[in-house]
């Protein structure tokens, strides 16, 4: 017959590592969960047309399946006056793309259904800026002539 016996300072032992290794994989889970939503919980991936139509979706737009355009645009290494406006609509929405100047995006532009008072219009859009399927920035438009830009929020598009 086989006998060992452990020493309570083994069994302490075993648990301080048990529990330094519990910590450490929980924030690995929580440091990749954090890398789906930006620090205001919102959802900014998007690789995926799903990704892409949840984003859109988290703040209330209904948008067309299929976008109006995809196009590739550079942000500039150095911001003009339309781009630094530009940019405080994006940091009003917890981007910043001087983060990204010089940078490749992909645009992806999606008409908006539902915009109060231009329901039946097809003039409103949706623009995602993303880069390594993330989305960096974008914006709702009018593209009427007499046309307006803000944030992804709805409450931007109340009259």
């Amino acid at each position: 017959m086989f006998v060992y016996s452990v020493k309570t300072k083994h069994i302490k032992v075993i648990f301080l590592v048990a529990f330094v290794l519990f910590t450490v994989i929980s924030l690995f889970i929580l440091s990749n969960e954090s890398e789906q939503t930006s620090s205001d919980n919102m959802l900014v991936s998007a690789e995926t047309h799903k990704e892409r139509m949840n984003f859109i979706s988290q703040y209330g737009w209904q948008v067309e399946e299929e976008p109006s355009e995809i196009k590739e645009v550079i942000i500039p290494e150095e911001f003009d006056d339309v781009y630094t406006a530009y940019n405080e609509i994006q940091r009003s929405q917890g981007f910043d793309l001087t983060e990204y100047a010089g940078e490749r995006a992909k645009r992806w532009t999606y008409t908006v259904k539902n915009y109060e008072g231009y329901e039946n219009r097809n003039c409103i859009n949706i623009n995602l800026l993303v880069i390594d399927g993330r989305v960096v920035g974008g914006d709702v438009c009018s593209v009427e002539l007499d046309g307006f830009m803000h944030g992804f929020s709805m409450q931007n598009g109340k009259t």
